[in-house]
Formats: C-alpha cells, structure tokens, sequence
C-alpha cells in the first residue's frame, strides 16, 4: 500500500510537471504569435571600410544570397541530417535531443553533446558576438519562438544556409562554394557539399584546405548521418568519401589574411561600443584606421621572417601615438588556421618590456641616468621570510654598480628588482594604472621583470602614453559608424589627457634608444645590438623574453610597433630565438616609416646633457662617454658621490 500511494504520487508530480510545461509552451508560442513579425531576414549586416575609405569587408554585398529553390539538394540534406534532422517536426526546440545531450553530458561529467537546432543556430548567426549570458540565451529562446512561429521551415532553412560560417571569413554557402571550389553550390557533387556541410562545426578545424585529415573524418559523420536519415545509400557515401577533390581556395575581395584579425578586433570593439546585435542595429557601415598598406608591410615580412617556423605563432600591432589609432593589426600566422586573435584576446608574461614603466617611476622619484646598483647574483629576502633570486640573462653580471643606462641597454634583472623594492612594489602598479594598463595587476617582486599577463591591445596603452609624450589617449580601431542612409550613429570622441612628466618622458625614452647602441659594448652588449643595421632612424625600443615569450616593443612619435612570439601551448621558446622578432619589429617599423622624414621628440626646457662613462655614469675623460640627459641641477660633476646602492 505504501508503494502504490508512492507511486500515485510521483505519477501526481510527474503529470503537474508536464501540464506546466505544456501550458507554458502553448502561453510563450501564443505571446510570439500575437508579437508583431520581424523581418529577421532584413539586408542586415556590415561593410567595414579602412582609413581611405574603401571597403575591406563586406557582409551585405560581398554574401551572395541564394533562394532555397536554388540550393543543392546535398548541401540541403547533408545540412539537416548533420545539424538538426527532426527539423521540419519540431517547433524550434528538440526536447527529446535536449534531454539526450544533458543526459549524456552528465554521465561523462563534460559536455560531448549540443541541442541546438538550426532555428536557435540561426538566431546566434543574427548576433556579432556569442556572449553565453543568461540574457543572452533568453533573447536567443524568444526570437527562435518568433521564427517558428512567424515564419516557414523552408525560409529558416534558407537564411541559415546563407548566414552560417564556412570559415576562412566565407558566410553563406554560396561564397563557401566559390571560395574552395571555384564553383556555384548548385554544382557541389556530393562529396564537395559534405565536405563544406562538415565546416561550420569548427571552422578552424574543419578548413580541408589547412586541416585536410581532420576535414576528412568530420565528412564521414557527415555523409552517415545522409546514410542514417535515407538520403543517400552506403554506396553512394563510400564513393563520395573516396571521391578526389581540387581545392580552389582563392577570394577575389581581399587577399590579406591578417586582414581578418583586424576585422575581429574591430566586431569586438562593436560590442564594446554598444552594437552588438545585427538584428538591433540592422546595416551598419563602420569607418575604421586600417591602414591597408601597413598592414601588408607587417604580414609580408612576418611571412618571409618567419616561413621556417613550425607552429610558432605571432602578434604585432601598430599604432599612431599621438592619435591612439590602431593602423594595423596581425593576431596570427595565419588565419586560415587559426582564428585565435593574439592581439585581443592572448594574456602572455611581457618580460623585461616591462622595465620601462619601472623605471619611468624612478626618474620621477629621484633616480637620474647615473644612479647605480650593483649588479650582482642577488639573492632577495622577500615578505615572511621568503627569498626571490632572479637571474640575468646568460648568468652574465658586471659585478660593479652600473648606471641605470646601462641597466636599461643590457636589460639587468637585478638592477630592476632593487629599483622595484627600493621604490616599493606599489608603485609600479600605480604607475602602470596612470600609463593606460586597464588589468589589475599584483604587486610582486617579479612583476618588475614582467611576470604579470597582459593583452598586447592592454599592453599597448601604456607604451603609447611613453611614444605620445605622456599624454595617455585610448587605443581605438572604430572612427565612425553609419546606418545604411549615411546617418551618424557612433563618432569617436578623441581624448588625451597628461599623466606624466615630459621632460622624464624624454629621459627615458634617450635611454631607450642605446639599447642598439655601439657605445654601450662592454662586459656584455645592450639587446637590441644585433638589429642595429637594421635601423636608418632614432627609435625607443625594448625587448623581453620569458621561457614562453619573445617581445619587441619600440617607437618614436610617429609610429609605435609591438611585436610576439611564442607557442600557443606555452611550450619553452628556443634559447636565441628572438632574432626573429627582433627583425619581425626592424623590418616593419622602417618599412612603415621609409618616406617618413627622420623625428625625434623636441627636447624640453630644463633638460641639460653630459658625456659620462656609460657603464659607471661618471664623469671621466679618461674612458669612453655617451651623452646622457638630465634634468638641470641632477646631472653629474667630476666631484659628484652619485647616487649608489
């Protein structure tokens, strides 16, 4: 008796569960039914337009539409056998797949399965981004609602056929067809519409011009899902699969790559500026600072530099300071391999290109040029009995003090951690906070040698704040954003403001450019020697490396240009590998500024210079000097007891 009023009571709950869940299908597919009909298949999307004004990307006339009556019947079945082959049953949602999948995915601990149909992948296709906020996921859960039920399969069927990313920046399977195989989709045998079916799963992955095997085992799943559904025969798959395909993979529209990384930066920044849904904002024409020539400087030379390399990876920007304008932007080897942007989206540790911004903060709290620290093997007595024993590069030292001039030419590790707790580790957090950087960084005692992990788009705030004269604006893609009319919908509002001291500014950045200087050569050779014939023009240029990274970071007021390289697995970098970037950055930057008169920043009054030993910072005519700046009254005399440590 137990038992039974047991089980009338889980059948009592079970069927007030599936009443509420019935009355509430029937009450939200009744609210989408009375809500006025979107056109969701409105001429939306976006044509992006460089610094001259001429199109480089362009959604709305660049992806060919084409009528369901039109498409191929194998692109049509491999689609719904593959994505959603109870399509034409169900009302937006699989319920009977949604509870597959969860179960599923609870009895292996992981997601292995998803349950989206074509209707809710659609209605992802409608948005720039695919943000997995709740709110986000109810907006995408009504607007399925509102398909369904205002529109037929058939025209679901079509706009997702004609939105969906086939990879290599080709929406649309009629752009997908041109592109791999130089021909209509109504052609595609039907081998070449499985293979192209089997690409919007992972686009990066499933590319066959760049991943052909795995392109291959993603067409099999393919072509058995025909085979389960009924639409083709077992035969008919195994002579699709073994079927020989030619591969076109060519564009008439633009034939940069690192293109691409500069066109998803600039769809980040659209939602960063409020438009992030294609459905809300409808045709958008945004003005952006590519600089096509520029960016075809820095991928050509990236290319030729490095064409030996297996699967080292790169990221390098260049930026107007004196503007904020981000002119060029490259976030990998290659996009047709990987979409990742390095650029945006990479946190990597910027090693000793971070000394900079330290010792930025010294010459403003009393250091000078000449002020000196032993360097030495050192061994720190950090906070709760804690030591820290950091090393220069090569285990190399002067076993002397040695000026900050030289600390910065030779990139001395433990001349920057006596900075850093003689100042207190605060203080270079502070400081990087006012030069731009926008993560919250820690204050350690590594994070003078660049421990923290930065975005380079972050990053290069603060070096633009240093290249700009200390006058901080905000790094930006996005000029101008207009409707389809012409009318104005987002004008950047250019603003600077001075958050540091000129004539430091100038200080630092002279001390930045012997870091390629002959005059420097002593007990070891400044970094960035080795690229010294390299270079026509005066530049403020510092180099890091972590055992993952190699970084290049140099500028004048004309151009700043940031430079990495590593592995995306963080795998240890070769030791004397950063030649590469070392020219990657020498290359580009001179080729960016060859018709660019020489420039230099105008020395600020209350600066005064002396030839001093470059090693020791002393005054001495007996040995070699270099001129150094300083502010008038800090500079050196013969007599002088520098400031030592």
């Amino acid at each position: 008796m137990r038992k039974l009023k047991k089980l009338f009571f889980i059948t009592k709950v079970f069927l007030f569960i599936f009443i509420v869940f019935i009355v509430c299908n029937i009450a939200l597919y009744l609210y989408a039914y009375i809500t006025p009909k979107e056109d969701v298949f409105i001429n939306s999307g976006i044509l992006l337009y460089d610094i001259d004004n001429k199109p480089f990307f362009d959604s709305i006339n660049g992806n060919e539409r084409v009528n369901i009556e039109n498409l191929s019947s194998f692109v049509l079945d491999a689609t719904i056998a593959t994505e959603d082959k109870n399509f034409y049953i169900h009302k937006g949602f699989d319920f009977a797949r949604i509870i597959k999948a969860l179960f599923l995915n609870i009895k292996n601990g992981k997601i292995t399965q998803g349950a989206s149909t074509i209707s809710q992948q659609y209605v992802k296709n409608l948005y720039l981004t695919f943000d997995q906020t709740l709110k986000r996921k109810i907006q995408e859960a009504f607007l399925t609602l509102e398909l369904e039920t205002h529109y037929k399969k058939d025209e679901i069927l079509e706009g997702y056929i004609n939105s969906i990313n086939y990879g290599a920046g080709n929406y649309g399977i009629e752009n997908a067809s041109k592109y791999y195989f130089n021909k209509s989709n109504k052609d595609l045998s039907l081998a070449e519409a499985s293979m192209l079916v089997g690409i919007p799963k992972n686009p990066t992955l499933y590319n066959p011009i760049t991943n052909y095997d795995k392109s291959k085992k993603r067409q099999k799943i393919v072509l058995n899902s025909m085979v389960n559904a009924g639409y083709i025969t077992e035969e008919e798959m195994n002579n699709a699969y073994n079927e020989s395909l030619n591969f076109y993979g060519k564009k008439d529209f633009n034939e940069l790559s690192s293109v691409n990384y500069y066109k998803d930066a600039v769809l980040k920044e659209l939602e960063q500026i409020g438009f992030s849904s294609l459905r809300d904002s409808g045709e958008l024409h945004v003005y952006t600072n590519l600089d096509i020539k520029n960016q075809e400087i820095m991928e050509n030379i990236i290319n030729d530099e490095m064409k030996n390399e297996q699967d080292l990876q790169v990221a390098s920007i260049m930026v107007e300071p004196n503007s904020g304008k981000v002119k060029a932007l490259v976030g990998g080897v290659n996009y047709n391999l990987s979409e990742f942007n390095r650029v945006t989206s990479a946190y990597r540790q910027v090693g000793s290109t971070f000394k900079p911004l330290l010792y930025y903060a010294a010459l403003e709290n009393g250091f000078t040029a000449s002020s000196t620290f032993t360097s030495e093997s050192t061994t720190f007595n950090i906070d709760n009995g804690k030591t820290y024993s950091p090393k220069n590069y090569g285990d190399k030292y002067g076993n002397q003090n040695i000026s900050l001039a030289t600390a910065i030419a030779y990139s001395d590790n433990i001349y920057a951690i006596k900075t850093h707790l003689f100042l207190g580790k605060d203080l270079l957090v502070d400081t990087a906070k006012r030069m731009g950087i926008q993560k919250d960084l820690t204050a350690t005692p590594s994070l003078a040698l660049g421990t923290e992990e930065i975005t380079m788009l972050d990053y290069a705030n603060a070096y633009n704040t240093l290249a700009n004269y200390g006058k901080k604006n905000d790094l930006y893609l996005i000029s101008k954003i207009t409707d389809k009319n012409g009318k104005v919908l987002y004008e950047k509002e250019y603003k600077e403001e001075s958050v540091l001291n000129t004539k430091y500014v100038f200080i630092l950045n002279e001390l930045l450019s012997n870091t390629y200087n002959y005059d420097f050569v002593d007990y070891s050779s400044p970094t960035m020697l080795g690229i010294n014939n390299f270079l026509t023009k005066k530049y403020a240029v510092k180099s890091g490396s972590t055992n993952t990274d190699y970084w290049v970071v140099g500028y004048n007021p004309d151009a700043l240009v940031m430079v990495w390289n590593g592995y995306d697995d963080n795998r240890e970098v070769k030791k004397g590998g950063s030649n590469i970037t070392k020219k990657i950055w020498a290359r580009s930057i001179e080729e960016i500024l060859k018709d660019k008169d020489i420039d230099w920043y105008e020395i600020p009054n209350g600066i005064t210079a002396s030839l001093v030993n470059p090693i020791s910072g002393e005054i001495n005519s007996k040995d070699k000097s270099v001129l150094l700046f300083y502010i008038k009254g800090t500079e050196p005399s013969l007599n002088d007891n520098l400031f030592k440590h």
